[in-house]
């Protein structure tokens, strides 16, 4: 092997490592070079590329009431723009277009301040003049994507827009141009709002509500369009086409929302409530008919905020009381014959005073089982509870989850939480769960637990439904171009909470509160109600029921018509201070809810309403014979009565006597006499009598009754 001669091999690598160094210079060199001297130059070419693909975004999908009214639906919006540059070549077209934008920017103005009035033409010319003399960083005059107006506008103004001169031109040669929204819009304004949902509008991104919990099903799938650049012009060319968002059907019934919303408000307001919900609720399927939500804002009024109806988790109060019973009656360890011994009202509970709320007025004394749901007394309640499971109250509390109460809903909706029923423990150190021996007294009237109203009336929905639970249905279908893809069933969350002896025990004794308790308000005439009244404290954040002004949780669930339940509702009110009564506030707007709802059920036919007495054959009085006639052929009246005919000339006042207001103006119109009306029903007198011969200009005032 020959010998490495290093003065022959050295000498090539350092001419290598110099070239290469060079190289490496004129590569920077040339870097620096593009990056100053020619910038503008190539940032002229870039602003020349387009993509040559856009996203195409789909219509979002509606949502509907369970009957198919719009409740919240896409329509298009857009922004609009001028670009300044459009169909400028060289320097003759400039001057061609600065000559057109003279000769139409008053007129175009003019026109754009017809169809925004909050800015004059003054102000349009002035902004518009600013953005075709704006100059861009790549030293040319007028911008590219100039907005002619800050915030979006509807279809049927964007149409006005284009019709505007150079604004009717192509996009490459006018140079206006847009970009389009899905806009929502609810035609019922705020009706069940928080159930239903809203958009940021910005983002096109939903907020809350059945729109964010059914956003990717509404959302559809994004298509595809291809831009190719043909002849200085664009052309679109579809890729691949967007598939539209499927509707969703949800068991809303708007009329049933609108009266609990009415019913709700109005309570509210006259009590001035802070707070009230209210959910109506179908008792076979669990389909929620209507969900209030209404919080009193700064302005005194009342809107949807919060859906409190799922996430405001609270004591209950009373309206718990029934889940105490049923599990004692599905235990065996009471019967409706017991009797309880409530004093005077006050009994001493493990160091504790248990109350009635008729204490100041001497109690209720001895009262049976059913007596004690009926006037919902507290020592009855606490006193069979603690008896029967103070020694083992860990099978109280599994009793509790086994009627249901405790059941988590798995609610479609964002933002529901499940209930709050905490298991006895003695050994933690933390307050808020640490077990004593008056947890259990007063978790039996409805403290001591934190469950939302969602929870409470599907409890007392599966009482009304003979132990069957059901699970809060919001969503019945998806519908895609017409056609049902999507049927959600309802689901059944427990066969039977409690033995049916139990079930229908708890149903007499409930239809009893309203009838002969504390829960008469709530009741109807027409038809049965079964349900139980709740008044609740509400602690501080510090859990004091006594620190300034007491706030009350007012509460009435219940379920109509007793003998054949239909609906289930309960209705719940946050208030401040004295008086404070569920069955008188809450058990109210259940009231009128449920005869609103029964009124709404009612199928009549119009023969129904026909008195036996009646006269068939309409009397015709005189006036508008043409009239007359349509309406009788309408009404389908094959026998009609004879129309009368004037008796009277055409030149003298007629007869008006016993008219209605529209055939005796137009007996006088038609002689061209000018009638003045005074008063509602039938004319009783007039001014001109009977026979007056007509001249020019004549006034007839006619006196109805």
């Amino acid at each position: 092997m020959s010998r490495f001669n290093s003065d022959k091999v050295m000498p090539r690598y350092f001419a290598i490592a110099v070239v290469f160094t060079f190289i490496g210079f004129a590569v920077v060199g040339k870097a620096m070079y593009i990056m100053t001297a020619k910038k503008d130059y190539w940032t002229q070419v870039a602003s020349r590329l387009k993509r040559d693909s856009v996203s195409v975004k789909p219509t979002r999908g509606n949502i509907l009431s369970c009957d198919g009214q719009l409740m919240a639906g896409s329509i298009p919006e857009y922004k609009v723009y001028m670009d300044f540059q459009a169909g400028i070549t060289d320097s003759t077209s400039t001057h061609q277009r600065d000559s057109i934008w003279a000769e139409k920017i008053d007129t175009i103005c003019y026109e754009l301040n017809q169809i925004f009035p909050s800015r004059s033409a003054a102000e349009f010319k002035s902004h518009l003049l600013e953005g075709k003399r704006k100059v861009m960083k790549n030293g040319t005059v007028g911008a590219r994507h100039w907005a002619i107006w800050p915030r979006r506008v509807d279809y049927n103004t964007f149409c006005e827009i284009r019709k505007l001169p150079i604004f009717k031109e192509p996009i490459y040669k006018g140079g206006f141009h847009w970009e389009e929204y899905n806009a929502r819009r609810r035609p019922f304004g705020s009706l069940a709002q928080r159930t239903v949902g809203d958009m940021f509008g910005a983002k096109d991104s939903a907020k809350y509500g059945l729109e964010l919990s059914y956003d990717s099903i509404l959302r559809g799938t994004n298509g595809l369009m291809h831009r190719r650049k043909v002849l200085s012009k664009y052309l679109d060319i579809p890729v691949l086409s967007p598939i539209d968002g499927a509707d969703i059907v949800t068991t809303i019934d708007v009329g049933m929302q609108d009266l609990a919303e009415r019913a709700l408000v109005d309570e509210l307001k006259l009590i001035n409530g802070e707070m009230g919900v209210a959910i109506l609720m179908e008792v076979k399927t669990g389909d929620v008919k209507a969900i209030v939500n209404m919080q009193k804002a700064a302005d005194g009024e009342y809107y949807e905020m919060v859906n409190n109806a799922i996430s405001h988790r609270c004591e209950p109060g009373s309206v718990f009381k029934t889940a105490s019973f049923l599990v004692a009656l599905d235990d065996g360890v009471i019967d409706t014959t017991m009797t309880i011994n409530t004093g005077c009202g006050v009994m001493e509970m493990h160091g504790r005073a248990m109350k009635d709320h008729n204490w100041r007025r001497g109690g209720y004394g001895t009262i049976s089982v059913p007596r004690a749901l009926e006037v919902s007394s507290n020592i009855g309640v606490s006193w069979i509870i603690d008896k029967y499971y103070g020694s083992n109250p860990t099978k109280y509390v599994q009793g509790l989850y086994r009627v249901g109460i405790h059941e988590d809903l798995k609610l479609p909706l964002v933002g529901y939480h499940p209930p709050y029923i905490r298991m006895p423990d003695t050994k933690t150190t933390d307050r808020a769960k640490y077990w004593s021996k008056t947890t259990l007294p007063w978790m039996s009237i409805g403290y001591e637990t934190q469950i939302a109203p969602i929870n409470t009336v599907a409890f007392y929905n599966a009482i009304a439904n003979n132990g069957k639970m059901m699970q809060p249905r919001f969503v019945k279908q998806l519908v895609k171009d017409g056609q049902v893809i999507k049927e959600f069933e309802p689901v059944v969350l427990k066969e039977q909470i409690a033995k049916p002896k139990a079930i229908k025990t708890m149903q007499t004794i409930l239809e009893h509160v309203v009838s002969q308790g504390l829960g008469r308000k709530a009741g109807s005439k027409s038809f049965k109600v079964a349900g139980k009244t709740g008044t609740a404290q509400i602690a501080d954040q510090y859990g004091s029921y006594h620190s300034g002004t007491t706030r009350y949780w007012l509460s009435f669930a219940g379920f109509f018509p007793a003998d054949d339940p239909r609906y289930t509702c309960i209705v719940c009110i946050k208030k401040s201070g004295l008086p404070a009564s569920g069955g008188g506030m809450s058990g109210v707007v259940f009231h009128h809810i449920a005869e609103g709802v029964m009124a709404q059920n009612l199928k009549l036919s119009v023969a129904d309403a026909r008195d036996s007495t009646s006269v068939f054959k309409p009397t015709v009085k005189l006036g508008n014979n043409a009239a007359a006639e349509y309406v009788l052929t309408d009404l389908n009246i094959k026998e009609k009565p004879q129309l009368q005919q004037e008796k009277t000339s055409g030149h003298t006042i007629p007869n008006l006597t016993g008219m209605g207001a529209r055939d005796a103006v137009y007996a006088l119109e038609k002689r061209g006499v000018r009638a003045i009306i005074k008063g509602r029903g039938k004319v009783k007198s007039q001014s001109l009598y009977a026979g007056t011969e007509v001249k020019q200009g004549m006034k007839c005032e006619l006196y109805l009754e």
